[in-house]
């Protein structure tokens, strides 16, 4: 595995971790060269359904997009990487899970939206305000009253 930091090709690993599932393994590794670490992760491939956007344009799922939306509602708020690491494999499981070849964007939020509502309430009014395209401050209070209760 190639340094991230300086490109030297000789890292070696540190420590080695599965996940509680079993879904992945983590690695943390050194470079040789320059001694920074680092952390890989080695999951099996597997293809996931494709998107299908509100316009009806199809995109491939990515991982990294999914998990940029949620650290953003998340942002400066008290939930640990694992915790949304945990609930991004969530998400994935149930897409696989679907079985489908291609799913509606709206679902990948929904799913997005009962993650976010488990890990932090205030992430979850965030990501809906966004997501429902909140018009007046009525929406707004009818999603706040309903995680209120």
């Amino acid at each position: 595995m190639k340094c991230p930091f300086c490109s030297h090709p000789d890292t070696q690993v540190v420590e080695t971790r599965e996940s509680d599932d079993g879904g992945f393994i983590r690695r943390r590794r050194r470079c040789a060269s320059c001694d920074k670490r680092f952390t890989t992760y080695e999951r099996p491939e597997v293809n996931f359904p494709a998107i299908v956007k509100k316009d009806g344009r199809r995109i491939d799922y990515e991982r990294a997009k999914l998990r940029a939306s949620m650290n953003l509602a998340l942002r400066k708020r008290p939930v640990s990487t694992e915790q949304v690491d945990n609930a991004v494999e969530r998400i994935e499981e149930k897409l696989l899970s679907l079985g489908l070849r291609e799913v509606l964007s709206t679902r990948i939020g929904e799913l997005v939206m009962r993650e976010l509502k488990k890990l932090d309430k205030v992430a979850y009014v965030r990501f809906a305000s966004v997501y429902r395209s909140f018009e007046d401050m009525d929406d707004f209070r009818t999603l706040v009253d309903e995680v209120g209760r």
